[in-house]
């Protein structure tokens, strides 16, 4: 066998030998990426389960604000029926305040 024969052989085993490294190194990044890809989508919905939780609480806590004010603003009618230094002018401008006021 001649030498220009052995160097055709051996450049070609090399050849073959760096394209199955190149696909096999391929893959391995490929897998790697769909492993990151599958990491960040669990995170993904871990961070929206907590988001939908931090929703309800605070529409929960929205709707027990509204109730306390509703109560305050009850109370504060109530107070102003029974306050005998208030007016109940049934009207709605508040006239006897403000003629109390100017006092």
């Amino acid at each position: 066998m001649s030498t220009l024969w052995i160097i055709v052989i051996a450049v070609a085993a090399a050849v073959v030998l760096l394209a199955i490294v190149a696909v096999f190194g391929r893959r391995r990044k490929v897998e790697k990426r769909r492993e990151q890809a599958a990491g960040l989508r669990e995170e993904a919905q871990t961070r929206a389960r907590s988001a939908k939780q931090a929703e309800l609480a605070a529409e929960e806590h929205a709707e027990r604000a509204k109730r306390e004010r509703a109560a305050a603003e009850e109370h504060a009618a109530r107070a102003r029926e029974v306050d005998p230094d208030v007016d109940n002018n049934t009207d709605g401008d508040r006239q006897g305040d403000r003629e109390r006021a100017a006092r």
